[in-house]
């Protein structure tokens, strides 16, 4: 059963309490590595080598996304090299997160609104590289695809829930991120949770397991 997403958002908060100073450091370090720090280099080297930065960087996308489900399961403190977890397995992370940007990509080519399905079809690859080891690559991506059947509108809802405190990100100039981003984060690892247990009882899935 899929919580709803007030219910994901307090379990969110209970997960977060006392936890927010870590959190709110491990958001600032992703947002100047991912952000302001290849923004720069575009602006000031004059090419894209702040774009080709955040592509080398992207295993930080699956650190981020896998720190809070780590830590919503074992309930101890966020710590920074959780965001570099992703560089030991480097070519899985990388190739994966690739082919997800790249399909995600083709769709929109084609309209904007199979893009963005597309996008929520596998928005739990991450998740899978971290709980399957065996899978990469299209495997990974087909398993989230399958996951998250009659599930995209409950996470689309669950996102939409965000939109005032992203205003409020906006009136803050972007400082209220630094607690959005943790937020969001956690309210997500919960819903892959609820998901997961979802799909293995469903009887096929447990048929073919």
């Amino acid at each position: 059963m899929i919580r709803t997403a007030k219910e994901l958002r307090a379990a969110a908060r209970v997960s977060l309490s006392g936890k927010w100073a870590g959190t709110v450091l491990m958001s600032l370090v992703y947002l100047l590595l991912m952000g302001i720090l290849p923004g720069g280099l575009n602006v000031g080297v004059g090419s894209s080598m702040g774009n080709l930065l955040q592509l080398l960087l992207l295993p930080m996308a699956y650190g981020l996304l896998v720190a809070f489900l780590d830590n919503i399961r074992s309930g101890e403190t966020y710590r920074i090299e959780q965001l570099f977890v992703g560089f030991s397995d480097y070519g899985r992370i990388l190739g994966t997160g690739l082919l997800v940007w790249i399909y995600t990509f083709l769709w929109t080519l084609l309209l904007v609104v199979p893009g963005i399905i597309k996008s929520y079809s596998y928005a739990l690859t991450y998740y899978i590289l971290r709980d399957h080891p065996e899978l990469q690559f299209n495997g990974a991506i087909e398993r989230s695809m399958d996951m998250m059947k009659g599930h995209k509108a409950d996470l689309f809802c669950l996102q939409l829930t965000f939109i005032g405190w992203a205003l409020l990100c906006i009136l803050t100039a972007g400082i209220g991120l630094l607690w959005l981003i943790p937020y969001v984060n956690a309210a997500q690892a919960h819903f892959y949770e609820d998901v997961k247990a979802d799909y293995e009882n469903r009887p096929a899935q447990a048929e073919q397991a």
